[in-house]
């Protein structure tokens, strides 16, 4: 099975426009959506390195409706709260990942707190449909290649939906392993690649105690039937690889451009791993540099992450690594794995690639703010101010003149 770089998943999502489609390509801007997860807006600016703002869009305006339905159903009530005061920090988890509609006419948001995904409407802000996942929690998302479906992980059933892009139609589902998180279109959109992180709401963080954490698993399935292909547990190859220290708890990954090497960070490690596909076995591993200020209690990292974000250059020589609860990104040379500068940020969350592919882009979660950085020279490029708690940061297409709803 051949892997397709997880920048095909993100920066692909400039596809939404049909090759040769003159017309369409000139009512079309590419830009970037920046979710911001505690204040239930995303804000959008330019895909371009100096992140122009460009607007704002409200994506709960059924919020009040929601709510309702959640205060009178009492299991509801008892997982919303439990989102608040576990992953959300104490706070509403109202979008969490979100693409646009081949026709740049709409915005697809998965809402955790909400169990849901939508279609905002990007000309009028209104709901277009609604699809409420299996469980309590929805999550992490992928788009097709073709940008025609998206895949949501339900936390809490241990399922992934996929979703007809326009209708909000589930066209097919699969079981994972405990907690599904990051999702990976693969191989043209031949295969999905599905990682399951399992429990992080837990103080059971102790490294012997993490096989309390439940099945955590990567799941691949086949598109066309959604029936499991492989299942890759990295319990056995960390083991193999003399890293019987690490959790298999598979987070944020980055496939090479040549579709053989798949990065991927887990839980509670300051670093990432290089992990062979044909071989089926890790290769390398790469321990970046811990900040002095954070803490050494583990309870305190943010759901079990330590470092939460990792994106790779077109040309496949770079890659740009968030480190979560270290307060910094930087930039990794892929063939030395070694870092560039550490350029400061607060708890960044994401990284992703920028439309023309020269920088990296980081969420800040706790400072509210967006900042590309260099992947040439691992500095820092610009910053700008979004909303509360951004996450999640991908690139999509609005009508042209677009400025917010």
């Amino acid at each position: 099975m051949k892997a397709q770089p997880l920048l095909a998943a993100a920066a692909v999502v400039s596809f939404l426009v049909p090759a040769g489609s003159a017309a369409a390509e000139e009512r079309l801007r590419e830009v970037m959506f920046v979710g911001n997860n505690w204040a239930g807006t995303v804000d959008v600016v330019a895909s371009t390195p100096d992140l122009t703002p460009v607007g704002r869009l409200n994506v709960v305006p059924d919020k009040d409706e929601r709510l309702r339905e959640i205060y009178l159903n009492p299991v509801r009530l008892a997982f919303f709260l439990g989102i608040r005061e576990t992953v959300g920090e104490g706070h509403d988890q109202l979008v969490d990942d979100m693409y646009t509609t081949p026709d740049g006419d709409a915005l697809v948001v998965s809402r955790p707190s909400f169990a849901d995904v939508v279609s905002i409407d990007l000309a009028d802000g209104g709901v277009n449909w609604r699809f409420p996942v299996s469980g309590f929690r929805s999550d992490h998302m992928a788009v097709s290649p073709d940008g025609t479906r998206v895949a949501v992980s339900a936390s809490t059933s241990n399922t992934v939906h996929v979703l007809d892009i326009e209708t909000g139609a589930e066209v097919g589902s699969f079981r994972t392993g405990d907690k599904p998180h990051e999702n990976t279109y693969t191989d043209g959109g031949r295969y999905l690649w599905n990682s399951s992180i399992g429990e992080v709401n837990t103080a059971l963080d102790a490294p012997w105690l993490d096989w309390t954490k439940g099945d955590r698993k990567i799941t691949v399935v086949d598109t066309a039937t959604h029936e499991q292909v492989r299942v890759i547990d990295m319990r056995d190859r960390l083991d193999a690889f003399g890293r019987e220290d690490l959790s298999d708890a598979v987070r944020p990954v980055a496939f090479s451009p040549d579709e053989s090497k798949l990065y991927f960070q887990v839980s509670f490690y300051n670093g990432f791993l290089e992990y062979d596909v044909a071989t089926d076995r890790i290769t390398r591993d790469k321990t970046l540099p811990e900040n002095p200020d954070t803490p050494d209690d583990r309870t305190q990292w943010i759901n079990d992450s330590r470092h939460h974000g990792l994106a790779m250059s077109p040309t496949g020589e770079k890659l740009c690594v968030a480190g979560t609860m270290d307060d910094y990104a930087t930039v990794v040379d892929r063939a030395t794995l070694q870092e560039g500068p550490l350029v400061a940020a607060s708890k960044p969350y994401w990284a992703t690639v920028s439309g023309d592919g020269s920088a990296c882009v980081i969420s800040e979660s706790g400072a509210d703010r967006v900042t590309s950085i260099d992947f040439a020279t691992g500095e820092k490029i610009a910053s700008v101010p979004v909303g509360d708690h951004p996450q999640r940061v991908r690139i999509g297409h609005v009508p042209e003149g677009w400025a917010g709803v």
